[in-house]
């Protein structure tokens, strides 16, 4: 299994675009395929440079309804012709910031005839499972940061139904994949227990010296999982978890 990643916070090659954002291009023994597309076009233009043709991608799933994630899907629908794109069922909502500005995705999408409305759990392939837990208990209490719904003309908090994880199960491993881990990264890990989990833990709003935090990794290191993270989990947050997990946390870029 091969992950590239396409777009992120930060880049490290001058030649590359960085943006806040995220999108991976994922390669495994029977299928390829784009995870997220960040806010631009930018990661198809990186894609490009990386010697990556998106127009090989057998389809794209989309891991929730935020612009920084959905934003560059048209850009991919107009380059793959054939691939289609796998999103939950309510990820058109009108989902905001702490502003109460609109965060969502571009309504556009909807008119391009090659979407696949998840349901809590929907098999792409042998081995390929996206799940969106929301009927499972979350042990841990989530905070939503401010990200609201506005439903009936009132800002409510964000339950994330929205969200959803790729399990790839291959050679005996279990890798996940999650854009921004809104359910609570602690909830996520005791639902899968992957032995690889690659996205964002949405940390950049906890203090790093916050006891919160350290309290996150230190529960984070009991389970036997490698981690590949970046994009809303913060650099300072990612510099204190990277002093409790060590050689299991990495950087993605």
């Amino acid at each position: 299994m091969k992950i590239t990643t396409l777009i992120e916070n930060t880049t490290l090659s001058s030649e590359l675009t960085a943006e806040h954002g995220l999108s991976l291009f994922v390669e495994t023994q029977n299928c390829r395929f784009l995870f997220d597309a960040g806010q631009t076009g930018a990661y198809a233009e990186n894609a490009q440079k990386l010697g990556i043709d998106l127009k090989t991608a057998d389809f794209a799933v989309l891991s929730h309804g935020h612009y920084d994630h959905g934003g560059g899907m048209i850009q991919f629908l107009e380059r793959n012709r054939r691939a289609k794109l796998y999103l939950r069922e309510d990820a058109f909502g009108s989902y905001c910031n702490a502003a109460q500005k609109y965060i969502g995705l571009d309504h556009r999408l909807r008119q391009s005839g090659r979407l696949v409305l998840t349901g809590d759990e929907c098999t792409i392939a042998p081995g390929l499972t996206l799940y969106t837990c929301n009927e499972r208990t979350r042990s841990v209490p989530t905070d939503p940061f401010g990200l609201t719904e506005q439903i009936g003309g009132f800002f409510l908090p964000d339950e994330f139904r929205h969200e959803q994880y790729l399990l790839l199960e291959e050679g005996g491993r279990r890798v996940l994949l999650s854009g921004c881990s809104h359910k609570g990264i602690l909830n996520i890990l005791h639902w899968f227990r992957p032995d690889v989990l690659v996205g964002g833990f949405h940390f950049k709003q906890l203090a790093p010296d916050s006891p919160q935090l350290r309290a996150y990794g230190e529960a984070m290191a009991a389970y036997n999982t490698i981690f590949y993270t970046g994009h809303c989990t913060g650099q300072a947050q990612y510099e204190v978890l990277k002093t409790i997990l060590g050689d299991r946390l990495h950087a993605i870029s």
